[in-house]
């Protein structure tokens, strides 16, 4: 316990909670709000977008003018001029006129200059001004004044094709395209870097709030000004060390609430739920839940993602629920929303939603039968979180157009995330020794390798079984208790039978019955010895403690009266060991074991009815119930007597069912 609050208080933020909450729009509940001190309004979100958003069209993209580009290029076009100037076609004396024309075209071109558009700068239109560099001197240009590539080849076309001495267009033209290159080049490391030296100089704050002003007073309005000022408080009040105070203080406090809440964890556990209490495995792995979900929580507030709601906070309840119980599992998820209240923004906001998804979450796997469970589950945990979403929004805004839905996807993520607790579940049974109902689940399906092989050696026995089961899951849900446990108890009770199943009155021929060459002594320990022989296999097969438990006390520590009478009518003169015919016990020791004790006898005594009827019936259940209390066999299994009353009259309503018999009513 002090390891698992010492772990949460050192990875919780170590900041001050700030005493005030509030909401835009909402009035200020509490009393005058003076500034205690001087300091900053911060700009809004929207605010600093803004400044960024006109620094950056203040900054005017940057071209370097590259002069060495047209000096080689109207030495290659010279060049290339004299090598193809044979394929023109034209006469000699025209030579001159196509090249001077030719190279006074590239240098008017290359003169105005050559660029490529960055469709980033084209904010307002096509062209756009921007800063040409010549030898270390800045010009401002804008692109109307300068060539594109493909501009540059139209201007050079529409000018050939107006000189009417030029014979041959179309070879000069080709050559002359062939050497527009662009020499206004984009500098795009100096442009970003004269974009980041701007968006550094953006002022964070608008004005001062200086001390002793008055801030809101007592049932004003809040209002996106008032609003922004108290932001600027709460952030200047968490991030001062001179003003938010001492760490060791903060810790020691976070200290105290902590301990408060695994103390009240404790103090339920001893009153409400002794048995885990006294498990130390137990204790551990609830204090395990809570200490890993509140350093989640504490991790997630530290290193300030976006949204608190992404972490998986239902996952806890679904945990304790499907490991322990219901009523736990709300205490617990109520305890660890409320430490965590003290840490998030909008705490009761917080509290409400997560308080909400939580008891979605007990509620929904309330009796786990099926997988699909699961992911029900997860709808209705995403439903319950939309709800709360929708109201919360609706009274914050008062418009429906308002909701900001992208604002609902952390809920998503998070419901998704909760998934994760199925795996998890498995985990720490493997770990911790404790069957959760999902392995309830699998072992009462009647397909498990132990169930066929009891079905194949001891069918009548399997068949006892299941009726066993039955009687003692309808019974079990009308009390209170756990249905699924019980039913996967009675399933295995009986399973010690395999060894001599033939030995066992349902798996015998009629007409055969070995017990007939036997002792009396001899046969009660055949009998007996299924209980011990029950707990050899089924820790062979690695069932759990807890179903072993309904093994080892389905006949508790009662006397095998039959073999047990006969002898002493046999025998009346020899002194008898009645241990020698007594189950070695233990007695049961909770609602689910007696109820299997009360169902297993029952449904094995009906058998023995020749003639079941109304009156038969309800004369066996009443003898069984009352030897079984009569034997003190019920004084540790918690049941009452409005309990016994209720299972007494459920069985023999079922056992009527069963056996098909006819209840007169008077008219």
């Amino acid at each position: 316990m002090f390891l698992s609050v010492a772990i949460v208080t050192l990875f919780l933020p170590k900041q001050p909670r700030f005493k005030y909450e509030y909401e835009k729009g909402k009035l200020w509940m509490n009393q005058d709000l003076i500034s205690p001190y001087g300091f900053a309004i911060e700009k809004t979100p929207d605010e600093l977008e803004k400044d960024r958003q006109d620094v950056l069209k203040s900054v005017q993209p940057i071209y370097k003018f590259e002069s060495d580009v047209m000096d080689n290029e109207l030495q290659t076009f010279f060049t290339d001029f004299e090598l193809k100037w044979t394929t023109s076609g034209e006469k000699l004396s025209e030579k001159s006129l196509y090249k001077n024309f030719g190279a006074s075209l590239l240098t008017s071109i290359y003169q105005r200059g050559v660029m490529t558009l960055s469709k980033r700068y084209q904010r307002s239109g096509e062209n756009y001004n921007f800063q040409l560099i010549n030898n270390n001197v800045s010009k401002q240009l804008n692109t109307v004044e300068a060539f594109t590539l493909e501009t540059a080849n139209k201007y050079a076309e529409q000018e050939i094709k107006n000189n009417a001495a030029i014979g041959n267009k179309e070879w000069l033209l080709s050559i002359v395209k062939d050497r527009i290159k662009q020499n206004y080049i984009f500098d795009e490391l100096l442009t970003e870097r004269l974009e980041e030296e701007g968006l550094r100089n953006i002022s964070l704050t608008r004005g001062i709030v200086q001390k002793g002003e008055l801030i809101v007073s007592n049932r004003a309005l809040i209002t996106p000004e008032v609003y922004q000022k108290l932001e600027s408080l709460k952030n200047t009040f968490e991030k001062d060390d001179r003003i938010r105070g001492d760490k060791r203080v903060i810790f020691i406090g976070q200290f105290l609430l902590g301990g408060l809440i695994v103390s009240l964890l404790m103090i339920f556990l001893r009153l409400f739920r002794r048995d885990i209490y006294q498990d130390n495995r137990q204790i551990s792995l609830i204090l395990i839940v809570i200490t890993s979900m509140m350093v989640t929580l504490s991790w997630a507030i530290q290193f300030k993602i976006p949204n608190v709601y992404y972490i998986p906070y239902a996952i806890v309840p679904i945990i304790i629920r499907i490991l322990f119980d219901t009523r736990l599992a709300l205490n617990i998820h109520l305890l660890v929303v409320l430490i965590a209240g003290f840490f998030v923004p909008n705490s009761f906001e917080f509290a409400f939603l997560q308080v909400t998804s939580g008891m979605v979450a007990i509620y929904s796997i309330k009796n786990l039968v099926k997988r699909e469970q699961f992911l029900i589950s997860a709808l209705l945990i995403l439903s319950d979180y939309f709800i709360c979403f929708v109201g919360i929004s609706l009274i914050r805004n008062g418009s429906f157009l308002q909701i900001e839905w992208l604002n609902f996807i952390p809920f998503i993520i998070s419901v998704l995330l909760s998934l994760l607790a199925y795996p998890l579940i498995y985990l720490f049974e493997q770990i911790f020794g404790i069957t959760s109902e999902v392995s309830l689940m699998e072992l009462t399906n009647t397909n498990a390798k132990l169930l066929r092989e009891l079905s194949y050696k001891a069918p009548g026995t399997f068949q006892h079984s299941l009726q066993v089961a039955n009687l003692a899951e309808a019974a079990i849900y009308n009390i209170g208790g756990n249905g699924l446990l019980v039913r996967a108890g009675a399933l295995y009770h009986d399973i010690g039978k395999m060894e001599n199943p033939q030995y066992f009155i349902e798996n015998q021929n009629k007409g055969s019955n070995p017990h007939d060459s036997l002792s009396y002594e001899a046969s009660a320990q055949i009998i007996i010895r299924h209980v011990t022989k029950g707990i050899e296999i089924a820790r062979r097969n690695h069932l759990p403690e807890i179903i072993i438990d309904f093994i080892r006390t389905h006949h508790g520590n009662t006397r095998m009266d039959y073999f047990y009478q006969s002898f002493l009518k046999n025998f009346p003169e020899k002194f008898v060991d009645e241990n020698i015919f007594r189950y070695p016990g233990p007695i049961p020791f909770s609602k689910e074991t007696g109820v299997l004790m009360l169902a297993d006898s029952v449904e094995a005594a009906s058998r023995s009815l020749k003639d079941p009827d109304a009156k038969s019936i309800n004369s066996l259940v009443d003898r069984i119930i009352d030897y079984k209390l009569d034997q003190g066999q019920l004084n540790n299994s918690n049941i009452t007597l409005k309990d016994i009353a209720m299972i007494r009259q459920i069985f023999k309503s079922m056992l009527m069912s069963i056996y098909h018999v006819r209840v007169d009513y008077d008219l």
